[in-house]
């Protein structure tokens, strides 16, 4: 077992002052892989000081300064993309392959978008007689899932060290090594101390701390929108900013007339992708009446010729879901679905054939699914997309609009007739034959699924104050 015991504070790993163990659990076989320490509120008071004492030289570094931190951060990532990818995969369940072709380059791929965005930054503007600039926002706290672990936390810290801010991260304690890999390539790069801090530990524990702490000007969490809500509650009595990126409930708006074969492979591998925990994931499909059977047959084919397998060997498969809790919700869900009328095309509960132990889901699609079945309503994230028939254009914007939710939406078909309707979704991100965003793109999304940016300019953006000076002069 990987023993991780220590939290990072102040450029040192340190022991917890009052922390618990805690086992993570490998979902491929449901034993314990790491130990970590849930650290305390004490921890947290700790690292909040730490980074106050950095934030009052790290703010006032250069551009060019953070620019150098930057390329030497991705050097040093690079190099340990084995490592990152064999905590990923063993700690979340995704396969090795693509541990090391998606997971951890997508974190990779925020610290590049954001060093782009740093060297082209427009820091300061006139408007009238005044000057307007960006500066340094404070001491932010990052509370991050454990889905796109390396993703999430790098789309955090990134911008904070651009920016000029420093930080206290909360990983999940579901998997927390990549994240405390990733605190040693910022120390081996020359991150100076106290303006990176890491604290392992739960919501409520942890999480709650850093949310409530009167010290930290910033938090920026990802993850559900129940957990969002609380981080918010917490937050309120200080009146620091929050920056929420939360659920999602994703539609896939397929065109009348579309060439099905050509344009639902791309979006319905989005609900397969990463065993389907991915909250922009298309999962609500969108089908207009007259292609019902043909689009109902072709998913199904998708998805029924998307293997499951061992995340610890090489392939294309899809590995299991994160935990029990995660796999019991899935399940749940499935079951739903079927008792309320939906048709079980292919899948549903139970683990796939061959699977006496693990967190595995099988690939599954219910037809005839509608909105007043919970399924449509809750984020599923598990290998399971919905179809949904509709009769005109209207009706098919209104179900796709019909959710609390408002991260992500895919259309498929004629990119000409699609691109009419992007502005009508409401959405943070909608793909066209496709379900996700672009480098250097703004990440978020409306209602429900949160506030706030991140990626490239916008993400930066979000990582500082504005400040309006009169009377410079001239």
């Amino acid at each position: 077992m990987n023993s991780r015991l220590q939290q990072f504070i102040d450029g040192q790993w340190v022991d917890s002052d009052g922390g618990h163990r805690h086992e993570v659990i490998n979902p491929a076989t449901e034993q314990a892989v790491t130990e970590v320490t849930l650290g305390t509120a004490a921890d947290v008071d700790k690292a909040v000081a730490a980074a106050r004492r950095a934030f009052e030289t790290f703010s006032q570094t250069s551009v060019e300064e953070r620019v150098a931190l930057l390329e030497r951060i991705i050097e040093g990532y690079k190099a340990r993309i084995p490592d990152l990818a064999k905590a990923v995969s063993e700690e979340m369940g995704a396969p090795i392959g693509f541990a090391q072709a998606a997971q951890v380059p997508a974190g990779l791929g925020y610290f590049m978008n954001t060093l782009a965005a740093l060297k082209e930054f427009k820091w300061d503007e006139r408007v009238g007689k005044a000057r307007v600039v960006h500066e340094p926002l404070g001491v932010v706290a990052l509370i991050t899932p454990w889905n796109w672990p390396l993703n999430q936390i790098c789309a955090k810290v990134a911008p904070a060290l651009a920016a000029g801010d420093t930080m206290i991260l909360k990983p999940s304690e579901e998997a927390p090594s990549n994240a405390m890999i990733l605190a040693e390539i910022l120390h081996d790069a020359g991150v100076p101390a106290g303006v990176f801090n890491l604290v392992n530990g739960d919501g409520p524990g942890v999480g709650a701390a850093l949310s409530s702490h009167r010290d930290v000007d910033m938090v920026s969490f990802t993850g559900s929108t129940r957990a969002g809500i609380a981080v918010a509650q917490a937050a309120a009595p200080t009146v620091k900013r929050v920056h929420q990126e939360l659920g999602g409930k994703a539609p896939n708006l397929v065109l009348e007339g579309a060439d099905l074969a050509q344009v639902l492979p791309p979006t319905v591998q989005g609900v397969v992708v990463n065993s389907g925990q991915s909250c922009i994931a298309p999962t609500r499909m969108l089908v207009h009446r007259s292609q019902l059977d043909e689009a109902t047959a072709a998913v199904r084919q998708i998805m029924e010729s998307a293997a499951v397998g061992d995340p610890a060997e090489m392939g294309a498969h899809i590995g299991p879901v994160v935990n029990k809790a995660q796999f019991d919700k899935i399940q749940e869900l499935i079951q739903s679905a079927i008792d309320e009328g939906a048709e079980l095309v292919t899948g549903g509960t139970g683990r796939p054939d061959g699977r006496n132990a693990g967190y595995y889901v099988k690939p599954t699609v219910l037809a005839g699914v509608t909105p007043e079945m919970r399924i449509w309503r809750e984020e599923t994230f598990g290998p399971v997309a919905t179809i949904t028939p509709y009769d005109d254009r209207d009706e098919a914007v209104r179900l796709a609009n019909d959710t609390e939710y408002g991260l992500s939406a895919a259309i498929s078909g004629d990119p000409a007739e699609a691109a009419k309707i992007a502005p009508k979704l409401r959405a943070g991100i909608v793909s066209i034959n496709g379900w996700g965003g672009g480098n250097g793109t703004p990440f978020g999304g409306y209602k429900k699924s949160g506030n706030g940016r991140e990626g490239g300019k916008y993400g930066l953006a979000d990582f500082m104050e504005v400040k309006t000076i009169v009377g410079e002069p001239a």
